[in-house]
């Protein structure tokens, strides 16, 4: 048997752990399916992509709203639904 030693926020491992819990199984145990998954895959064995919300289209997209609305005035949610259109 190997050890495989990480370091993370401890605040990450304690949540975690209590999701696990809940599945019935600990830390070792779930590293041990996801290793199992990454083998039986040839990879991750999940979707892997950025927060749309960061997007250089959408960041551009919500500048432009803040513009408008520091020079027309209004909501900020109408502001940006006048942008879609």
């Amino acid at each position: 048997m190997a050890t495989v030693t990480i370091i993370v926020d401890d605040q990450l491992k304690e949540q975690t752990e209590s999701v696990l819990s809940e599945l019935g199984m600990n830390l070792s145990t779930a590293t041990t399916v996801f290793f199992k998954q990454v083998v039986r895959w040839n990879g991750i064995p999940f979707e892997l992509r950025a927060d749309p919300f960061y997007s250089v289209e959408n960041q551009a997209h919500l500048l432009a709203a803040a513009e408008r609305m520091e020079k027309t005035g209004g909501t900020v949610h109408e502001l940006i639904e006048a942008g879609d259109e």
